[in-house]
């Protein structure tokens, strides 16, 4: 560890620090400086990381200018040496970039067949039981296909938080559960039921709707939705 490295740790309480800070409050709590600190990584021999990066920052006039400001005029500002303006300037570019990106989208489920026939055939050899959920937004297209659990031949143990916790990182407005019998017979167990009561009562909290559960066998579908009365109740 550096001297400077030292020195910033000294005079920078802990709990201060922006890498600190965005461990325990996420990265929307930093202040703009904070999240440059971060990128700085080191001060100088005058000023610690977080002085640096606040100076820096009033250098220009707004996020705007420092995004169209060159490497050169990155350099003329005192601390910044070539390393660190190229660092910078590749974090503006990659923001930029991620900025101007869209949401994949991974088809369009129009009804119980067209999603039963798209798991069907991505499930219907599987040797072990998977439980994979497509999820959906408002207009139902597929903005994310993820295997949740890989279980046993005969069995799978699912949570519905570990699927809501993956459904809030994205627009979702609606999700298609499925899962696999390996033995090819498409008729839910017991645990299949009160599983797909679960996830049903905690969409109703969390806002989500819960479209259908399929259970996948051999060259075969079935909907609880259009099987049961779970989706009524």
């Amino acid at each position: 560890m550096s001297k400077i490295q030292q020195s910033f740790i000294r005079e920078v309480p802990k709990d201060a620090q922006p890498r600190e800070r965005l461990l325990n409050y996420g990265e929307k709590a930093l202040a703009t400086h904070e999240l440059l600190a971060i990128i700085l990584r080191t001060g100088t021999k005058e000023e610690n990381v977080l002085q640096l990066a606040s100076r820096f920052i009033q250098s220009f006039e707004s996020l705007y200018e420092l995004k169209q400001a060159s490497i050169d005029e990155l350099q003329k500002i005192k601390g910044i040496g070539p390393i660190k303006s190229l660092e910078l300037k590749a974090a503006i570019e990659l923001g930029a970039r991620i900025n101007a990106s869209d949401l994949p989208k991974f088809g369009h489920i129009t009804s119980t067949r067209s999603a039963g026939q798209r798991l069907l055939q991505e499930m219907s050899d599987l040797q072990q039981e998977h439980l994979i959920v497509l999820f959906l937004n408002t207009k139902n297209e597929v903005i994310k296909q993820k295997t949740i659990f890989m279980g046993t031949v005969n069995s799978s143990v699912a949570h519905p938080r570990e699927i809501f916790k993956e459904a809030v990182k994205y627009p979702t407005a609606r999700l298609i559960i499925a899962h696999n019998h390996p033995s090819g017979d498409t008729e839910p167990s017991s645990a299949d039921l009160f599983f797909t009561k679960r996830m049903i009562a905690c969409g109703e909290l969390m806002g989500i709707e819960i479209l259908d559960h399929l259970i996948i066998g051999q060259n075969k579908y079935l909907s609880l939705r259009e099987s049961s009365k779970i989706f009524d109740e």
